[in-house]
């Protein structure tokens, strides 16, 4: 016997999560400068890293022979202040990937099941495998979420739902009254990880009051990112808010210094830089309207986004990702969410967006 062959079973059957492709990578693939390279497949925010996280990055580097503080108590007070919760209610992450991860250790084993819907974040049943959990992928409605079927979906079982809410790679989004209605109907028992890394994109009407919730419903997990719009991608920072009894518990299984000296600075400081925060929401809303219009003029169907991103249909979108790829412009392939025919891209500037939409018109020609 092998070595490896000792790895449980479901171990051995992951499936590694494919990131979106690095410039460097494709670079030195296709032989381009870099400078010459847009990445559109990853969802980060183009214009970069908030300015006043930038200036706190400054701050702290002198410090860097120092662990980071393993409790995060000035991010913390940071978010408990901008978001009304208490400190105890909080759990950071290594991105909001951990903290989703740190809910089905917590409270998943082999003899438990979790749900998801189809075409969501490839993140939850890879997290639910790696703990031999049963994962049951709920069909979709329209690509988004169906929220009554999940409820029908329930097992004795049955200890986690996983929502993403804008969902990625789709865009679609449950409204608030129909995802109140699912949580006041799931049993108490069943902790519900709603994925809200996308919200700041959200126009306030369409964002729910998910921390509000959190009173009413103590089996709520509300995760956030500073990967998307806060432009802190590369930092690795998340957070979870839920009842402090499921914080403790997630935090017993959380690595003692899981999020860096650097990244718990800027994340605090990039949280109060509101201005950046809205001129990222104001470009994205440009943007959007920017591709979905080219998209259209080009006779492309695409599925209405409330994200930063925008998932199109198209013929070989294999060998349209190729080309695109030639030509410089990287988008994000979804065929391993189940949807072979559609690509998904990132709004980028205004300059990225429109040589995004002139490449694809070449791509789709070609």
């Amino acid at each position: 016997m092998k070595i490896c062959d000792l790895s449980p079973p479901y171990i051995r059957a992951i499936a590694p999560y494919q990131p979106g492709k690095p410039i460097s990578e494709l670079a030195r693939e296709v032989g381009l400068n870099e400078a010459d390279i847009i990445k559109l497949a990853s969802n980060e925010n183009p214009l970069g890293v908030s300015p006043r996280a930038r200036r706190a990055i400054q701050n702290v580097l002198d410090g860097l022979a120092r662990y980071p503080d393993g409790n995060g108590f000035e991010l913390k007070q940071a978010l408990a202040a901008f978001y009304g919760v208490a400190r105890e209610q909080i759990v950071l992450g290594n991105g909001s990937n951990d903290v989703l991860e740190l809910a089905a250790r917590a409270f998943l084993t082999p003899a438990d099941s979790a749900i998801y819907s189809q075409h969501a974040f490839a993140v939850y049943p890879l997290a639910v495998q790696a703990i031999g959990a049963t994962g049951i992928e709920v069909p979709a409605r329209d690509f988004g979420h169906d929220v009554d079927a999940m409820l029908r979906a329930v097992r004795s079982n049955t200890r986690l739902v996983f929502i993403a809410n804008p969902n990625n790679p789709t865009g679609t989004l449950v409204r608030a009254p129909q995802l109140e209605a699912f949580l006041s109907a799931l049993p108490r028992q069943i902790l519900v990880v709603l994925d809200e890394a996308y919200n700041e994109y959200l126009r306030p009407e369409l964002k729910t009051d998910s921390m509000g919730w959190l009173k009413r419903f103590p089996n709520l997990v509300v995760t956030r990112t500073f990967s998307k719009v806060y432009g802190l991608a590369g930092l690795r920072v998340g957070c979870a808010f839920c009842d402090a009894g499921v914080a403790d518990l997630m935090n017993r299984v959380r690595q003692p210094f899981n999020v860096n000296s650097v990244s718990l600075a800027a994340a605090a400081a990039a949280l109060g830089d509101t201005d950046f925060v809205r001129q990222g929401f104001e470009l994205n809303r440009a943007g959007m309207k920017q591709v979905t219009d080219g998209l259209t003029r080009l006779g492309i169907e695409h599925i209405p986004s409330y994200g930063n991103f925008v998932s199109f249909q198209v013929k070989d979108a294999g060998g349209v990702y190729q080309r695109l790829l030639s030509l410089g412009v990287i988008v994000r392939p979804i065929a391993s969410y189940g949807m072979p025919d559609y690509l998904r891209v990132t709004i980028g500037l205004e300059s990225e967006n429109a040589r995004f939409l002139d490449s694809l018109e070449q791509a789709i020609a070609a």
